[in-house]
């Protein structure tokens, strides 16, 4: 349905034969003679509202599924997010200032946050042109999604705002950042934007104030047009009492907040709900031919190795794999997790009993930051230290009793 929906956006400048047939209908049934309207109807706005509507309807229901109350709600929250909660006065006021609201998507890894994210930026209003019976633009280029966990700053800041040739080391070339080159319409996911430095929080602070920017090594002052999208796993609450994360920032994005729910939850409030997850991810691995059989190998084998109270930590995401997991070698094993806390008693008492050194102290604090985060930059800007330093100070042997389940890397 999404490739459909792509294929309706490419088509969207060319001549939309239905129009014609919706406006004579609309005369017909809407006579203001008739039924004494307050106001005049624009046949054109509403024919893009309808639109609108049969996007978010596809992207929401296609991709959000589950039968369970906290699945029913994040569908309905996502369709707030589109068109708020009271539609009348979306589609009379706000159908082309919705740009101007940043939603803020939380929730655990794998709960499908992104999916949340494309679907309300693929079901923005795009206005219909009645002259030329076409839409004004299409759905082309107007999704991107940015990990911002993935990089580093110099290279956040590159890819959001761009950059001038010579501003830094490898800098050969004058590059246009993604808010730069996102459209009107387009949208800019900032994926796990709790993982982002101080310096970086403070640029996009003033985009949202000011949806102004600049390229790094600039001074020209650049505008923002499309809507901008942000995520985290983290407790940003947390991140800020830590003074890790901006209150200002925080209060900037979160106007609109979604919560993305576990699988946990999920299958707490409908078990029966993981038969038919279980379904729609094999559908996706195998397709639907082979999907049924599949599914009940899957289930066979949760039922067999993990049982009914397997709590499923890495929510969907681990379920996708325990299904590729299936088709492959006929079973699924989970890690078995050990919490990184399980060695914080030892770890404070040798603390309190002074039976550590300075040096130990750091090694083992180093490592039980790292078992937590798996990343030697992360746990470098937790502890304020160099990311060299960390990785010095990393112990193998501990590290291996805290996380059984990988190496370090």
């Amino acid at each position: 349905m999404l490739h459909d929906l792509h294929q309706d956006a490419a088509r969207g400048r060319r001549r939309v034969a239905g129009f014609r047939s919706f406006r004579r209908d609309l005369d017909h049934f809407l006579d203001a003679r008739r039924f004494r309207l307050t106001q005049p109807v624009d046949p054109a706005h509403l024919f893009a509202c309808f639109y609108q509507v049969r996007r978010a309807f596809h992207l929401i229901y296609r991709h959000i599924v589950g039968a369970s109350r906290p699945a029913a709600r994040l569908r309905a929250a996502v369709w707030e997010s589109i068109f708020t909660h009271d539609v009348q006065r979306y589609w009379r006021l706000l159908h082309d200032r919705m740009h101007d609201v940043t939603t803020l998507i939380t929730g655990p890894s794998g709960t499908g946050k992104e999916l949340v994210a494309r679907a309300i930026g693929l079901s923005r209003y795009i206005p219909f042109d009645p002259d030329r019976e076409t839409f004004v633009d299409t759905l082309d280029g107007a999704f991107h999604a940015v990990n911002l966990a993935a990089m580093s700053p110099t290279l956040i800041e590159s890819e959001l705002f761009g950059h001038r040739k010579g501003a830094f080391t490898g800098a050969v070339q004058d590059r246009v950042g993604w808010l730069e080159s996102c459209p009107a319409l387009g949208t800019v996911l900032l994926d796990e934007v709790g993982e982002i430095d101080a310096s970086i929080q403070i640029k996009l602070l003033r985009v949202l104030q000011t949806r102004e920017f600049q390229r790094v090594g600039e001074t020209t002052t650049r505008q923002f047009k499309g809507k901008l999208i942000a995520a985290t796993n983290r407790d940003l609450e947390a991140e800020m009492r830590a003074g890790r994360f901006r209150e200002d920032l925080y209060y900037r994005l979160c106007s609109d907040l979604i919560v993305t729910p576990s699988l946990r939850e999920q299958l707490r409030d409908a078990p029966e709900e993981l038969r038919n997850l279980v379904l729609f991810v094999c559908e996706r691995v195998i397709g639907a031919d082979g999907a049924p059989q599949l599914a009940e190998e899957v289930l066979a084998c949760v039922e067999r190795d993990l049982g009914a109270d397997y709590p499923w930590p890495g929510n969907v995401r681990e379920l996708e794999q325990c299904v590729r997991n299936v088709l492959v070698r006929k079973r699924y094993r989970p890690p078995a997790r050990r919490e990184p806390d399980a060695d914080a008693p030892d770890l404070a008492a040798a603390f309190g009993e002074g039976r550590l050194t300075a040096r130990e102290l750091l090694r083992r604090y180093c490592t039980t930051v790292y078992a937590r985060t798996r990343s030697y930059q992360e746990t470098a800007r937790r502890l304020e230290l160099d990311r060299r330093t960390v990785k010095q100070h990393i112990d193998p042997e501990l590290l291996a009793r805290l996380t059984p389940d990988s190496a370090s890397s």
